[in-house]
């Protein structure tokens, strides 16, 4: 079998097909692999995980196929993006279904709260934040590398992560506060927004990871 170079998590919840088509985009001489089998998510160069629906759900297909290890595994030791669900899981909780997650950082996922969802005009905001936002870099990052501080990307959500490490958040938007939507640390970057859906912008932060080397 050939090298993996890129691998797409399957667990059964995410829009793969739309994430897999960006990345061959940006990456038309590698070899992607939407897979559902912990082997070739432990083989592969880069790891993306990326997800759509609800908390609990996620961690049950993700243990249901045995992925669990090789995600954490993978989350540590290459080049690894979260999308989405896939950022919410890497943290310890969810008020979504009140359920663990894998705990790779310190910190919850916590819901919108309906009465604070107003914006500045007095109109009332609408949960989950669906549409474009602004995208505000926190730190320097490679895979910033080439978007403009404040570009906008595609989000559709209700929860959000809220990380005990301050240092730890690579990027956030507002809605109508301020929230985490990137986090960034060693091997490992994750975003609540979708970048296979965020135009160029989008497209730039997956050239990005399929060129980044990690300190």
């Amino acid at each position: 079998m050939s090298k993996i170079n890129i691998a797409v998590v399957d667990y059964g919840m995410g829009n793969l097909r739309s994430v897999s088509q960006a990345l061959e985009h940006v990456a038309p001489g590698k070899n992607i692999v939407v897979t559902s089998q912990p082997d070739e998510v432990a083989s592969a160069e880069r790891v993306v995980f990326p997800g759509q629906g609800a908390m609990p759900d996620c961690i049950r297909e993700l243990d249901a196929r045995g992925l669990r290890n090789a995600v954490i595994d993978a989350a540590k030791h290459k080049p690894f993006l979260g999308i989405c669900i896939g950022l919410q899981m890497l943290f310890e909780y969810s008020e979504e279904g009140a359920v663990p997650g894998l705990g790779l950082f310190k910190g919850n996922v916590k819901r919108f709260a309906s009465a604070t969802m107003v914006d500045a005009h007095g109109e009332k905001l609408k949960v989950p934040h669906m549409g474009w936002n602004q995208v505000y870099q926190a730190q320097a990052h490679p895979l910033w590398c080439g978007i403009e501080d404040g570009a906008r990307f595609y989000y559709v959500h209700s929860y959000y992560v809220q990380p005990e490490d301050e240092a730890v958040i690579a990027g956030f938007s507002n809605y109508p506060g301020r929230f985490s939507c990137a986090i960034a640390k060693n091997n490992l970057f994750a975003v609540q927004f979708h970048p296979e859906k965020s135009a160029q912008a989008g497209l730039q932060l997956l050239s990005n990871f399929v060129n980044w080397t990690p300190n």
